[in-house]
C-alpha cells in the first residue's frame, strides 16, 4: 500500500510542517503522518507569530526557504514591529493571525508542494534495526518503511490535560494523546522527562465592553515576515489591553486548593517566561495587577484569546475572576483554560544536526526537545528536515553557527546546555545580536540554503540584487560630500548642528536625528542619486553605516571564537582518562560528545580551565 519513503515526519504541527517542506523541496519523498488532518499547523495557543527574538527566527526560516513567514503574511490580521525605540538589533516583527486561515493556508501550501504524501493515523512506535531507524508502526497496525524519521510530537506524548481537579488524557483540547513512542525510546536507552504548558480561556468578544480597555492598533506600514513580495492586508484588526486587580487575585486564590500545579498533580515544569496567572500571583505577590492582552482570533469570528490569563484552575473560578476584569463584567466563556503535561527528551541526547546519538537517521524537533513556542518548533523542524535529507544522502549536516543565526543559538543551547524547563528564545541569549538582525536574515542565510538545494532561484537572485544595491548606496554615502547650503536648513529643523564645511554623507547619517529616507526627501542632491533604490535596500545601507563600528567589533569577536570553533574533537575520545579535567567536565564531555572545542566550551559545567587542558592536550 505504501511506497518506500525517504523521510517520514511524525506530527503536523509547526515543526512537522517545516520538516516536511524542507525534506520535500530538497528532492526527497516525504510522508507526513498526523492523527488529524483537520488540525495541520494548528495554532494550539496564541494565534500570533513572532515577537522578541521569535520574529527574527521566522525571518530566518523564510530566508532559508521555509513557509512560516509566507503563511504568517497571508493570514495576519495585525502587524507590529516591536522595539522600534531601540537599536535595529532589537527590532522584532510580530503578527496577530487568523487562526483558521493559518491552518488552511499551511495545508494548501503543503498539498501543493511536490513529494509530500499524507497519512492520518497515530504512530505507536518505530522500526529500529541495528541502531538505525527504518520506519514507523501505526495505531492501525501498519508498518511504513523509510530511510529516516523526524519526530515532532508536540504535547501529545502521553499528554494529560488538567483543569482544577479534573484530569483528561489528551494532547490538545478535544484530541487524544499519543502513546507507545516514549516507552519504546526509553527501552532503547533514551532519557525522558515531563514538561507542562498551558493556555487561557477563550471568550465571546460580543460580551466585552471595549470602552473600558486601551486600544492597541497595528503599524501603519506592514513590513511582514517573508522576503518574498506577499500581499499584505489593506486593513487591520485592533487588539486591546486591560488589567487584573486585587479582587481578581482574591477570587483566583480561592481555587488554589484545587490547583493541579500547587497540589502537586502536575509533575512537569512549566515555562518560566510565560507563567500561568496563578503562578504570577504566587511569584509576584507585591504586584496588585497584571496586564491582559485581548486578542481577536480571526477576521470572521467573535472568539477572543485572553493573553496573560493562562490557567488550570477550576472553570468556575476562572469565570468568576474574569468577570471582575475591567471590560469583562458580562463575559461569556467559550471554553476554560487548561494546563497540559507531556513527555519530552532532554536534547543533550542529540547531535547539533538534531539527529539522535543512540539511533541513526532518527531526528527530534520541537517540544519533544523541551522548547516552547511555534517559532522555536518550526525552525527545529526545518533544520531536522534539511539534515534528514542530507543524512540519507550521506552528506555532512548543516549546522548554523551562533554567529550565523538565532536558529544556531537555539540548537547550540539545547544540545550543549540541555533544558529542564520549556526553552524560549530571547535576544539576550545571542552574543552577536547586532549581526543577527531581522532585516538581514536573507543576506545571512539564503545563499547557503540555495547552495544546498532548499532556497529557490528567485530568492537567491533577490539577495544578490539586495547585496549589490546596499554596496552601491554605502559607497555613495562614503564618497559624496554635501554642501552646507544644501543641508543646513534640514539639519536645523531636526535640531542638530549645522555644517561648517562640506561633509561626507556617511558622517551626517551617523547622527541619531537623521534618517536616510528623510534625507532623501529633504535634500534634492541626495534624492537625485538614491531615489531609484527600494526602501528595504536604503534601510539596510543606513544600518550598515550607522552601526559600522559595532558590527565590525562583533565580526572581530566572531573571528576569535572561530579559532576554537574549528578545532575538531574525536568522537571516540576518552575524556574519563584525562585526569587534568574536572570530574564534572569529564562526565559532561563524555555525555555530550562535542564535535569541536568551541562546542565543548559552551557545555554547562565545562570551565575555561578545562578548555585550556584540552587545548594543551591537542597541542595548541
Amino acid at each position: 500500500m505504501f511506497p518506500y519513503y525517504d523521510i517520514i515526519v511524525v506530527g503536523a504541527g509547526h515543526a512537522g510542517c517545516e520538516a516536511a517542506v524542507a525534506g520535500a523541496k530538497m528532492g526527497n519523498k516525504v510522508l507526513l503522518v498526523t492523527m488529524n488532518m483537520q488540525t495541520i499547523a494548528q495554532m494550539s495557543c496564541n494565534p500570533a507569530m513572532g515577537g522578541i527574538a521569535k520574529g527574527q527566527i521566522v525571518r530566518e526560516i523564510d530566508a532559508m526557504g521555509g513557509y512560516s513567514g509566507i503563511v504568517t503574511d497571508k493570514t495576519m490580521i495585525q502587524f507590529r514591529m516591536l522595539n522600534l525605540s531601540k537599536g535595529p538589533a532589537m527590532w522584532s516583527p510580530r503578527a496577530q493571525n487568523d487562526r483558521m486561515q493559518f491552518h488552511l493556508v499551511w495545508r494548501e501550501l503543503l498539498e501543493n508542494t511536490p513529494n509530500i504524501d499524507f497519512w492520518q493515523d497515530m504512530v505507536s512506535g518505530l522500526i529500529v534495526e541495528n541502531n538505525c531507524v527504518k520506519g514507523i508502526r501505526t495505531g492501525m497496525g501498519m508498518e511504513i518503511r523509510s530511510k529516516s524519521v523526524v519526530l515532532t510530537n508536540g504535547t501529545f506524548l502521553n499528554g494529560i490535560i488538567h483543569i482544577g481537579e479534573k484530569q483528561l488524557g489528551g494532547g490538545r483540547a478535544g484530541e487524544k494523546a499519543s502513546s507507545g513512542i516514549t516507552e519504546q525510546l526509553v527501552d532503547l536507552g533514551f532519557e525522558s522527562g515531563r514538561m507542562k504548558t498551558g493556555t487561557p480561556p477563550r471568550i465571546d468578544g460580543r460580551s466585552l465592553d471595549y470602552s473600558k480597555m486601551e486600544v492597541q492598533e497595528g503599524d501603519q506600514e506592514i513590513v511582514g515576515f517573508s522576503f518574498k513580495n506577499i500581499e499584505k492586508p489593506m486593513e487591520q484588526r485592533c487588539c486591546w489591553i486591560t488589567y487584573t486587580n486585587e479582587k481578581v487575585h482574591e477570587i483566583l486564590k480561592t481555587g488554589f486548593e484545587q490547583s493541579p500545579m500547587f497540589q502537586g498533580r502536575i509533575k512537569g515544569i512549566g515555562p518560566r517566561y510565560c507563567p500561568s496567572i496563578e503562578d504570577k500571583i504566587n511569584r509576584f505577590a507585591d504586584k496588585d495587577r497584571h496586564q491582559i492582552f485581548v486578542e481577536p482570533e480571526g477576521w470572521n469570528t467573535v472568539e477572543i484569546y485572553v493573553n496573560g490569563f493562562s490557567t488550570s484552575l477550576p472553570e468556575n473560578v476562572q469565570y468568576k475572576a474574569l468577570t471582575h476584569i475591567p471590560g469583562f463584567e458580562n463575559v461569556k466563556m467559550f471554553r476554560p483554560g487548561y494546563a497540559i503535561e507531556y513527555d519530552y527528551f532532554p536534547p543533550t541526547q542529540l547531535n547539533l544536526s538534531l539527529e539522535t546519538k543512540l539511533v541513526r537517521n532518527l531526528f527530534f524537533a520541537g517540544q519533544i526537545n523541551g522548547t516552547t513556542g511555534y517559532e522555536e518548533a518550526a525552525c527545529q523542524g526545518m533544520m531536522a528536515g534539511i539534515n534528514a535529507a542530507r543524512a540519507i544522502n550521506e552528506v555532512e549536516p548543516i549546522v548554523l553557527k551562533r554567529s550565523e543565526a538565532y536558529i544556531g543559538v537555539l540548537i547550540d543551547d539545547l544540545v550543549n546546555k540541555g533544558t529542564d524547563e520549556p526553552y524560549r528564545m530571547f535576544t539576550s541569549r545571542a552574543e552577536f545580536r547586532i549581526l543577527l538582525r531581522q532585516d538581514n536574515a536573507d543576506l545571512r542565510l539564503t545563499e547557503l540554503s540555495h547552495k544546498i538545494g532548499f532556497a529557490e532561484e528567485d530568492r537567491f537572485n533577490r539577495v544578490i540584487e539586495k547585496r549589490n544595491a546596499v554596496q552601491e548606496i554605502v559607497s555613495f554615502l562614503k564618497e559624496y560630500s554635501v554642501e552646507p547650503a544644501d543641508i543646513d536648513t534640514y539639519l536645523e529643523e531636526k535640531g542638530t548642528t549645522s555644517l561648517i564645511h562640506k561633509m561626507k554623507l556617511e558622517k551626517v547619517i551617523t547622527r541619531p536625528q537623521i534618517s536616510l529616507l528623510d534625507l532623501i526627501e529633504n535634500v534634492p542632491a541626495v534624492k537625485t542619486h538614491l531615489e531609484k533604490y527600494e526602501k528595504e535596500f536604503l534601510e539596510q545601507a543606513e544600518i550598515s553605516v550607522k552601526y559600522d563600528g559595532y558590527i565590525a567589533k562583533e565580526h572581530g569577536q566572531v573571528m576569535k571564537m572561530d579559532k576554537i570553533e574549528n578545532v575538531k574533537l574525536k568522537p571516540e575520545f576518552d575524556y574519563m582518562n584525562l585526569q587534568s579535567l574536572s570530574m564534572e567536565a569529564r562526565q559532561k564531555l563524555s555525555k555530550v560528545r562535542p564535535q569541536t572545542l568551541g562546542q565543548a566550551s559552551r557545555i554547562s559545567g565545562v570551565s575555561p580551565s578545562d578548555i585550556s587542558v584540552l587545548m594543551v592536550y591537542l597541542g595548541r
